[in-house]
């Protein structure tokens, strides 16, 4: 929901980022793969009731998700676009669904939490990330795609990086009610795949 103002915001000090740590030896995909690691450390933690430690992968991995793409914007590589921009998607979607996996694990052993309220968030994840990924590939070959400087093409929504980002930092600091914000997390992102859906149809219509 928030997503394209705090890219406004963002885009200065992540670009002034990149150019620090432009160096042959650093590369985008590199920045993606250690974006991966630190998230599925993440998941591992929250399994293991680390909840701090789990916090603070998940927060490092998030940094490192946003320095991936202003870095390969900074090289301009394009024979490695879309390779990079279909590794940084995939890991994205590794990392979001293994947090929730691990915060499930680890609520469930330490305060008996339920499953299923992290079953649903899986199922809306699924929904929402068909929808996306469905939108981006037939808009590409329709020539109706979406260019804001990034690989695919992303419909807005209810819920987006932002706000995942945020609720999965919640989980992790308030461990004890994160079935309670998974469910409602869950209706979020579900009333944003109908977003989704819907403005992809008339997109493409």
């Amino acid at each position: 929901m928030i997503d394209a103002y705090l890219r406004r915001r963002l885009d200065g000090p992540l670009d002034r980022c990149a150019r620090a740590i432009d160096h042959p030896v650093i590369t985008p995909d590199r920045i993606t793969a250690a974006g991966l690691v630190l998230g599925l450390g993440s998941a591992l933690a929250a399994g293991l009731q680390l909840w701090w430690l789990a916090l603070v992968l998940w927060i490092l991995s998030r940094v490192a998700d946003g320095l991936d793409g202003p870095l390969a914007r900074r090289r301009a590589t394009a024979g490695d676009a879309g390779a990079g921009g279909f590794f940084d998607i995939t890991a994205d979607f590794v990392v979001y669904g293994t947090t929730v996996v691990g915060v499930a694990v680890g609520a469930s052993a330490q305060f008996d939490a339920p499953w299923w309220p992290f079953l649903l968030v899986l199922l809306a994840y699924y929904i929402n990330g068909t929808a996306f990924l469905a939108f981006s590939s037939i808009a590409e070959r329709s020539g109706r795609r979406i260019d804001d400087g990034r690989s695919l093409s992303f419909l807005g929504g209810l819920a987006e990086g932002a706000e995942t980002i945020a609720v999965h930092s919640l989980w992790l600091l308030l461990p004890g009610i994160s079935s309670q914000v998974a469910v409602a997390w869950a209706a979020v992102v579900a009333i944003s795949s109908g977003q989704r859906i819907i403005a992809g149809y008339r997109a493409l219509s």
